[in-house]
Order: C-alpha cells, then sequence, then structure tokens
C-alpha cells in the first residue's frame, strides 16, 4: 500500500479587526482535509518582540518585529506526520511558496499580511500530490491596498535573514527602523522559522528602490547566535518577490531566488525604478 504523506486537518486564519467572506475550493485531494477559518481578532500583545524574551517556543508565539498592525496569523495542525520526510510542507500564499515548518505535533503558525480583495492560502504535501486551500476575500476597506510589498523568504528554520529597503529619498527600513512617517513599512518581521518579512507601501515615491537581503545569524530556542554551524543547510536559498498593485488586474510580480552561504552575506538583490 502506498502511505500518503500528509494529510491536513485544518487552518486558522485570526485577522484584527477584518471583515471576511471565506470561500473554499476543493477538489479530490481536499476532500480529505477539514479547513476552517476563524477571524476572531489576533492582537500585537501575543507577538515577541526585539528586546524582549528569547524565545522560540515553535511554532508560537512567533516572533514578529513587524511594526504595523495589518497581520494575518496563518495556523493549524497536520492530521498526519511522516518523520521520515526530509522536505517539508510546502505552504503557498497568494503564489508566494514558503517551507511550511512544524513542531513536532504538527503544530504550525506564520504570520503573513494580506491586502483588500482576493486572497488564498495554499498548503501542498512534501511529495506534491495533496494540495490543501483556501480562498478568501478580504472586505476591510480601512486596509490599505499594497502598491508595492516586497516579501522574503527562505528554506532554513534556524537561519535569520533580514531584508534591508531604501528609498529613493534614502530612507532606510530594516529591523532597527521597520517603519516610515509616511505608513509605509514591515507588517511582518518573522524570525521563527522560516520568515517572512514583508515590506508594504500604499504610495511608494518614484525614483530607484533598492532591495538587499542579509543572513543576519541564526536563532533558536535558546535564541539568537552567530554560530557558523547552527543552521541546517550549508546554503540558504532566500527568495526576495515584489509585488506590484497587490489583488488588482494590474497585479505584477518579480521572484528572485538567490544563495547565503555565510552569516554576514549581504546582497543587492533588485534595484527597482518606480
Amino acid at each position: 500500500m502506498c502511505r500518503k504523506t500528509v494529510l491536513f486537518i485544518a487552518i486558522v486564519a485570526v485577522v484584527a479587526g477584518a471583515a471576511y467572506a471565506p470561500a473554499y475550493a476543493a477538489n479530490r485531494d481536499d476532500a480529505l482535509a477539514d479547513m476552517t477559518g476563524a477571524f476572531n481578532g489576533w492582537r500585537h500583545s501575543g507577538l515577541t518582540n526585539e528586546g524582549e524574551r528569547f524565545v522560540a517556543a515553535y511554532p508560537r508565539p512567533p516572533v514578529d518585529r513587524g511594526a504595523q498592525r495589518f497581520r494575518t496569523l496563518i495556523e493549524g495542525r497536520l492530521k498526519q506526520i511522516n518523520k521520515a520526510d526530509r522536505k517539508p510542507p510546502t505552504l503557498v500564499v497568494n503564489g508566494n511558496a514558503t517551507p511550511l515548518y512544524t513542531d513536532d505535533e504538527g503544530a504550525f503558525a506564520r504570520p503573513w499580511a494580506f491586502g483588500p480583495g482576493s486572497n488564498s492560502i495554499e498548503i501542498v504535501s512534501p511529495d506534491g500530490r495533496h494540495r490543501q486551500r483556501m480562498q478568501f476575500f478580504e472586505a476591510d476597506r480601512n486596509r490599505p491596498a499594497a502598491k508595492l510589498r516586497a516579501i522574503v523568504t527562505w528554506n532554513d528554520p534556524k537561519a535569520q535573514v533580514d531584508l534591508h529597503v531604501i528609498t529613493p529619498e534614502g530612507l532606510h527600513a530594516f529591523w532597527a527602523n521597520p517603519a516610515f512617517e509616511d505608513g509605509s513599512g514591515f507588517d511582518v518581521d518573522s524570525v521563527d522559522g522560516a520568515g517572512p518579512g514583508i515590506f508594504s507601501s500604499a504610495a511608494p515615491g518614484h525614483g530607484t528602490w533598492l532591495f538587499f537581503l542579509n543572513y543576519w545569524g541564526n536563532f533558536d530556542a535558546t535564541g539568537y547566535n552567530f554560530d557558523s554551524n547552527a543552521h541546517e543547510r550549508e546554503v540558504i536559498t532566500a527568495q526576495l518577490t515584489l509585488v506590484f498593485n497587490e489583488n488588482t488586474p494590474d497585479e505584477k510580480r518579480e521572484t528572485m531566488t538567490v544563495p547565503l552561504r555565510k552569516i554576514g552575506d549581504l546582497m543587492l538583490i533588485k534595484s527597482e525604478r518606480l
């Protein structure tokens, strides 16, 4: 008999002050999954921020250094875990794929930032044969639409990769300066697991934007460390995705994948003129 690698029991997306009309797309593989959505308000006080306690109680609470309030917590539990699988399931959020790391019981939690309009969450089993998808519509008119969104993810649960954004005016957004006065900044800056870091701007200035990635260090249950052997992969694969006019007919996206080999690596990934 062929054993199914992973079945999924639930995804619970909890959003602060948002109005949702969830819709569920089903196919033959999804029929075996129980997917639910509960939107009861996720509050910033539930996060662990820079300067507080360094505890990686994976998969939660996520350690999120983002400065803005438009976050969503995607959480749930896998029905079955095949510990022989060396490859984790994949979480795909609005087309952005990232490894889905869990605790020993299959529980996961991943912060994200959704804009108004149609959004999707999908989980793909390690062998790629089984999928589970939730589609929902964000109807909160108070939530700004991102005309520019930069998303970084990576494939090592113990590595900490930082996104640095430099605006045409010379402003520098990164973990120690996560937000600007114009309202743009990091919605999410997660160091627990494989990210993401998500920078958003509703009104990006005209000129050249610079996007850097920095392999800053490692992170585990003891906190941050700079042990060159403390990561899981010899070469970490980081992915930067730029999304323009998200969730509109004019949406465009560009994805770049780069290797990071040693702590301290700082790379200019993209110079984008808007």
